[in-house]
């Protein structure tokens, strides 16, 4: 043994102990003089001799101990090798760009690789790539699936610092100086078991006939009950064949029990009920649609069957004959490709008019604000509001932040009129000031509180209305006391000239006023050519009796040269893809509203044979807007909700940031194509 072995840490001071003991025995050998002298020396004798034995036994027997140490600690470290070598789970060692550096028996048998494999372990597993390689104290889980197995592949950094650093012969980049640990855990069992756990999940639905009361009144009486007896077997024999239960609560109302499995099933058919019950016919001029709203993953069946009420209110809210399906935050549409039926009866504006006239009544102060970068529809209903709150004596502000080109000629005219309050328009930041518990808030045009001009003063006040005509998506203003969205209508200022008639015996509409309410019309319906039913038209003529006149708004929106010019290029670099869907871009330079521009292109498109949409890009403020439009074909409404947006079939669009407009055109294009191969389209 050589010299230079030197024992070290808790066993160097262990092996010192019977000399620490040795001072406390000189201490009793002392203690022992003072008591006797006889006793004293006896005591020193036998604490010579133990002294005198532990310096034999440590020195001579140190070597012995040394060795049997050095042994044991070879010996241990062979079994540390064995073991690892045979161990039960897979497992390697991985280099800090992620090659294999070497694997237990485990690992090679279960890979068919042998020791000499030094490449890259996404080679062997695709699921990992450099990216998820594990960070400084991290620990990584990845689901692995290889040869009919679900794996988990846990890997973490092992640090070397310590044996780099008392090495002479190896050196390491300082920051890869560390080893990945990898280990295999075979979950297919479990993964199995879960799986068939969430199958067998309780999913509870409704389902609603979207125009049970018009498809009745669209066949002769006598067919009446054949239509529905029709329909309820189309229902009943659809759900049993996936092992579902369907109980009719109402006339038109139905309740639906199934498990997760059917469910999934259902999502691969793309719920064709959806067109199955429209096909059933017995003479009825008007096909019959349904909704569903279905809730899954809650936390109990009560909570469950609260998000199917939930499900279908928002499909019923997007305008019907579509599938919406919950799961905690996450909302599923399918479906919603026709067009909702105009309802021709107006009880539901009438009711919602009292409902509003008393919301304002009992407050203060009325604050009116639409969506951001303002348009015409939504300017006029705002003013439609404003004459409301002024008809009730209340005051009343319309929040705009920046007024555009397109409605400042509207603007203008009540900016410049003696009879309006100077402080009739507010920025966001006076809005705060005046906006309190004491003030109704409503919000025209919009019914997502990002979109809105001034998001902040929906949390200043309890006191919420919506008033809208774009179809609900799941980011929609929580806390209203009373939202009345209607995507049938063909704008919000065809609902607000409804509300107003409603409003008030003695409502007074000023002709200025009537103007802006029948530009938002004519703008949102194109003069008139999209969008437009029965009740477009009434509440049209409605304000033409108030005072609007047509001429007058037509020379209000002529436009300029360079909007005209813009226009006609972005018409001309239009490119056709997949020779039905106009795509183009819109210059913006040197454009006061490019987005109205594009909007406006959008619709030139249209007239285009073969083209079924049409989509404007506009790059304004660092945003790409996507204008969409359509004539029956296609529902660009969900289009436009994959990228973010929404609106209606017909008419939507969409903003995307932090893209270029090469990267927004190929991204819409992917979207297209995307939804071509999957049916959606």
């Amino acid at each position: 043994m050589k010299d230079g072995i030197k024992l070290k840490g808790q066993l160097a001071t262990y092996m010192r102990w019977p000399f620490v003991l040795t001072l406390l025995l000189v201490v009793m050998d002392v203690l022992l003089y003072t008591v006797s002298w006889k006793a004293g020396g006896i005591g020193t004798i036998f604490t010579a001799v133990y002294l005198l034995l532990g310096i034999l036994l440590y020195f001579h027997r140190r070597p012995v101990i040394l060795n049997e140490l050095i042994s044991f600690a070879t010996q241990y470290g062979q079994v540390q090798k064995s073991l690892m070598k045979n161990f039960a789970l897979p497992y390697a060692l991985l280099d800090a760009e992620g090659k294999i550096l070497w694997m237990n028996d485990e690992f090679l048998y279960l890979t068919g690789k042998d020791q000499k494999y030094r490449k890259f372990i996404g080679n062997i597993f695709p699921e990992v790539t450099m990216n998820k390689l594990p960070l400084p104290e991290e620990v990584r889980d990845l689901e692995i699936a290889y040869q009919d197995h679900d794996f988990r592949l846990n890997m973490r950094r092992v640090e070397i610092d310590e044996l780099l650093d008392g090495s002479q012969i190896i050196d390491a980049d300082a920051e890869k100086n560390y080893l990945i640990a990898a280990y295999l855990f075979d979950e297919t069992e479990l993964k199995k078991y879960m799986r068939k756990n969430k199958e067998e999940q309780l999913v509870t639905g409704l389902l609603y006939l979207d125009n049970y009361e018009e498809a009745l009144e669209s066949v002769e009486e006598v067919r009446s009950s054949l239509l529905i007896a029709l329909i309820d077997r189309k229902i009943n024999k659809y759900f049993a064949a996936i092992d579902g239960v369907v109980k009719k609560l109402e006339k038109d109302k139905y309740f639906l029990v199934m498990r997760r499995k059917s469910l999934e099933q259902l999502k691969e058919k793309k719920f064709n009920i959806l067109e199955e019950v429209k096909s059933v016919n017995i003479g009825n001029e008007m096909a019959v649609t349904i909704s569903i709203g279905i809730g899954i993953n809650a936390d109990s069946f009560a909570h469950t069957s609260e998000a199917a009420r939930i499900a279908m209110e928002l499909a019923l809210g997007r305008g019907g004959d579509q599938v919406v399906i919950k799961e905690g935050n996450n909302i599923t549409y399918f479906g919603g490709k026709s067009q909702m039926m105009e309802k021709t009866t107006r009880v539901k504006a009438r009711v919602k008019a009292h409902a509003l006239k008393e919301f304002m009544s009992s407050k203060d102060k009325i604050v009116v604000m639409g969506h951001k970068i303002t348009d015409v529809d939504s300017f006029g209903a705002a003013i439609g509001i404003y004459r409301a709150a002024r008809t009730l004596e209340k005051k009343a502000y319309i929040v705009i932040n920046n007024p555009t080109s397109s409605i400042r000629p509207l603007m203008d005219g009540f900016l410049h009129s003696q009879d309006y309050d100077s402080r009739m328009f507010v920025t966001s930041h006076e809005a705060k000031e005046i906006v309190d518990d004491n003030t109704v808030v409503v919000v025209v045009d919009t019914n997502r509180p990002s979109y809105t001009e001034c998001e902040e003063l929906l949390y200043m006040t309890k006191t919420i209305v919506v008033l809208d005509h774009h179809r609900q998506n799941k980011d929609i203003i929580q806390n209203a006391v009373l939202s009345y969205i209607e995507p049938y209508a063909s704008s919000a200022c065809e609902m607000v000239a409804e509300i107003l008639q409603y409003f008030s015996d003695g409502i007074r509409i000023r002709n200025i006023e009537a103007d802006s309410l029948y530009a938002g019309i004519m703008i949102d319906t194109n003069n008139f050519l999209t969008k437009t039913g029965v009740r477009t038209f009434e509440a049209a003529a409605f304000l033409r009796r108030c005072g609007a006149d047509v001429t007058r708004v037509r020379k209000m929106f002529r436009e300029h040269v360079e909007d005209y010019r813009a226009k006609g290029e972005a018409i001309r670099n239009a490119e056709l893809f997949r020779d039905h869907f106009a795509i183009s871009v819109c210059p913006s330079e040197g454009l006061d509203s490019p987005t109205v521009v594009g909007a406006q292109a959008a619709n030139e498109l249209l007239n285009i044979i073969g083209v079924k949409a049409s989509f404007v890009l506009t790059d304004y403020r660092n945003t790409i807007y996507i204008s969409a439009r359509s004539i029956d074909e296609i529902n660009v409404q969900i289009v436009m909700e994959r990228l973010g947006g929404g609106g209606h079939l017909n008419i939507a669009g969409a903003q995307l940031e932090h893209y270029s407009i090469a990267e927004a055109r190929d991204v819409l294009k992917q979207t297209l194509q995307k939804m071509l191969d999957e049916g959606d389209i």
